[in-house]
């Protein structure tokens, strides 16, 4: 049986591009968001209090359902060493993973949340004959403003991941969460994947082809009404550009990247380090 570890965080950060990089590796299964994390809270509900299966469900038949789950939905890939299952859920279900999988790791990739909004825009726009269902009517996606506020509710696309990486990130169990950060890991992957290598504790893996990665997902993104959404280009490399959105709005989401304070936290953090001052002599 493989070993599973996690992939989060914040959308258009690069969970996609992290697991079309991963899955070069000939021992490792990696895709986009899976429906497993979906199915996991659904199973949650039909034996929770309150509900009709409750009380004849045990703690240990509960356990087992939901390891079955991942062994179900992965059985095709049992000949691979390592899984990666990507869901922007599962740093909100930390405690059950721990449980079920003491050695698991997630790996949550974050970005400046200006620049995701920035990049969740620029789709938008790119799609202007659609009314994508990331809104649910006109007042939501009238105005740059109304779509960037709507995406930041704790219950919707960047306002749910954020609030769940923020809970892990200071949770009880943040010693298996590493933060991946966009920025260094378009710039320098081949910095980036040794050190993530080391943290799921597996050997390095020389094959990686960073001008030559590979991923689409058109069926997924077209029934968002959001094509391109899950596209990766070929060459990996930060494409530099000014932000469409109006300088207050980014100065506001700007503000949000709680990553960069570890005091606080036990999570790993794999981030650029700003320049240090040189010694005047």
């Amino acid at each position: 049986m493989p070993k599973y570890h996690f992939i989060t965080g914040l959308p258009r950060s690069g969970s996609t591009l992290l697991a079309a990089i991963l899955r070069q590796n000939p021992r490792f299964h990696a895709g986009m968001t899976s429906p497993v994390g979906a199915l996991f809270g659904s199973m949650l509900q039909q034996f929770a209090a309150g509900s009709e299966f409750g009380p004849v469900v045990t703690r240990e038949q509960r356990r087992r359902l939901m390891r079955g789950l991942f062994e179900s939905y992965y059985a095709d890939q049992a000949d691979k060493a390592v899984v990666f299952d990507t869901n922007r859920a599962w740093a909100a279900r930390m405690p059950a993973l721990m449980d079920q999988f003491p050695e698991a790791r997630l790996i949550a990739c974050v970005r400046n949340v200006a620049w995701v909004m920035d990049s969740l825009e620029r789709r938008y726009r790119a799609n202007p004959y659609e009314l994508t269902r990331l809104f649910n009517d006109d007042n939501e996606r009238s105005t740059v403003y109304s779509r960037v506020e709507t995406l930041a509710q704790r219950n919707r696309l960047v306002g749910f991941p954020w609030s769940a990486l923020k809970e892990a990130f200071y949770g009880e169990h943040a010693k298996a969460l590493l933060i991946v950060d966009y920025d260094l890991l378009v710039n320098a992957p081949q910095k980036v994947l040794p050190l993530i290598y080391r943290f799921i504790g597996e050997e390095a893996y020389a094959g990686h082809d960073f001008d030559n990665v590979q991923y689409e997902a058109p069926e997924f993104d077209a029934t968002l009404g959001m094509h391109g959404l899950h596209t990766v280009r070929p060459k990996v490399g930060l494409e530099e550009r000014r932000t469409i959105l109006p300088p207050d709005l980014f100065e506001q989401y700007a503000a949000l990247s709680f990553w960069k304070n570890t005091a606080a936290s036990g999570a790993n953090v794999i981030a650029a380090q700003p320049a240090q001052p040189k010694d005047s002599q």
